[in-house]
């Protein structure tokens, strides 16, 4: 009878685990991913990246589903500016556009901007991604 008794708890365990790694996949699946590829006018860049840093860490400081936002530059042309979002879900991301200090940002640079375009992404690799930024 014991016997019994433990086989349905490891049943049980092994069920609710299951339920807890189909929860977390589709938390991850609802996950928003971009990459900003934006070319800025060089008369503006030194103004354009005190604006761009001021809203990136307000973003992630203020807002609980913005994951990142993690602006940087190609060494070799500092004009081309990439930024790696990552939002809890579109919900998140659709609330980031609402704040004071995206529209500040988005307000304020608009003359300095030659060039955006917004490619949406999908992870390879969900799991390793909460790893990535436990290292830092």
């Amino acid at each position: 009878m014991k016997w019994i008794y433990i086989l349905f708890l490891g049943f049980i365990v092994t069920s609710c685990n299951q339920d807890v790694q189909n929860n977390n996949a589709k938390k991850s699946g609802d996950m928003m991913i971009r990459i900003s590829e934006i070319e800025i006018d060089s008369a503006y860049l030194k103004e354009y990246i005190s604006i761009l840093k001021e809203e990136a860490e307000a973003s992630v400081r203020l807002e609980s589903g913005v994951i990142s936002i993690y602006p940087m530059f190609q060494k070799e042309n500092p004009t081309e500016i990439r930024i790696l979002e990552i939002y809890k879900n579109k919900e998140s991301y659709e609330s980031h556009l609402q704040t004071p200090h995206f529209k500040h940002y988005k307000t304020s640079t608009l003359q300095m901007v030659k060039s955006l375009k917004l490619v949406d992404m999908e992870a390879i690799d969900e799991e390793t991604m909460s790893k990535i930024f436990l290292k830092m």
